[in-house]
């Protein structure tokens, strides 16, 4: 084993030079009660892992949606805290965050840690081992470190689980076409070795500090689409593709996972348009033609399990892959053209 990714050398680092980025949102319609809970037990974790608190920011995505909360987590536990003035997504307030720690702190990694009780501190020092040995395997100090749900489908739903494996793996298509088209090829070496499509849209993830700085202080590249689509909708895979195409290399690590979801805000948000947006901006992005876009929706389709149950699935994932088609070419007739299904199994 490469010692430089030891414990001891982990836990250090970890303690000293580590900081963590969670993203605050309690919207109406969830328990605000349990969501300060669940966000204090989230803080709790974090602060046992770092030696100073204030390296903990917690990032409000619009003040009346969560600062009475962090300012509360500020006085009992000492951590950091920013906020904007109204809500504009996720991808935001991690930016807010992650620009906070980089400017007053001095880290050689930052996480992104959800609010939700569901993402746990004690596992951050796996992915500073993970991080610890890709640079010490290759000399680079731009790293992305994914956190790994070991089942999409038990903490999120079966519903949920599958709707994202579908965008994962449309995402890791338009990485390759990217890696082609730009003559790059795709550094996948410590990401596959768990399964064959990373987890590119978990909530838990570790920058290295060059990288953090190459996708949240840059200008951002909407690529043509909505503000929602942006930085509400697409944010996990903003932060992927950039740090990707900012020279990072991916490392993925097991992290665990509540078997249910304690509160989830997929539920307040139309589905469809949701996970349209996560294929939309990344192949814009990346500048996917449209026959490329359409044939990797059509190959990934039939291969969901979702795609059995019919009309309602089937249904569910025609609306998502005519909802990409249009922002593609508003020329599209709804439902001229039929996936494919093979005839045998």
């Amino acid at each position: 084993m490469d010692m430089s990714a030891s414990f001891s050398c982990a836990i250090e680092i970890l303690r000293d030079t580590t900081g963590i980025v969670i993203p605050v949102y309690f919207p109406e319609g969830i328990d605000s009660l349990l969501g300060e809970d669940l966000l204090r037990d989230t803080v709790v974790g974090c602060c046992s892992q770092v030696g100073d608190p204030a390296a903990i920011c917690l990032s409000v995505d619009g003040a009346k949606f969560g600062l009475a909360a962090a300012d509360r987590m500020v006085k009992e536990f000492g951590v950091s805290v920013c906020a904007g003035s109204v809500n504009e997504g996720k991808l935001k307030a991690v930016a807010c965050g992650m620009r906070w720690l980089l400017n007053e702190q001095d880290p050689n990694y930052i996480a992104v840690v959800d609010q939700d009780g569901d993402h746990f501190g004690n596992e951050l020092l796996n992915f500073i081992r993970v991080a610890l040995h890709i640079a010490g395997g290759t000399g680079a100090d731009r790293i992305l470190v994914l956190g790994r749900r070991i089942s999409r489908h038990r903490p999120m739903g079966f519903l949920r689980g599958e709707l994202e494996e579908f965008v994962d793996r449309i995402l890791l298509d338009a990485l390759h076409y990217r890696a082609a088209v730009m003559n790059r090829p795709l550094r996948m070496e410590h990401a596959f070795v768990l399964e064959e499509f990373p987890d590119f849209h978990s909530g838990y993830k570790l920058f290295s500090r060059t990288i953090a700085s190459e996708v949240f202080l840059g200008e951002p590249n909407l690529a043509g689409v909505s503000e929602a689509c942006y930085y509400r909708h697409a944010c996990e895979a903003v932060m992927v593709v950039e740090a990707l195409e900012g020279g990072a290399y991916l490392g993925v690590v097991n992290r665990s996972t509540l078997n249910e979801q304690p509160i989830s805000t997929f539920g307040l948000m139309n589905r469809s348009r949701l996970m349209a947006n996560k294929i939309i901006w990344p192949c814009k992005r990346l500048n996917v033609p449209l026959p490329f876009v359409k044939q990797w929706m059509a190959n990934h389709i039939p291969r969901l399990l979702l795609n059995t149950l019919t009309p309602d699935g089937r249904g569910e994932l025609e609306e998502i892959r005519q909802l990409v088609l249009d922002e593609f070419d508003t020329r599209q007739t709804r439902g001229e053209e039929k996936i494919l299904h093979p005839l045998f199994v």
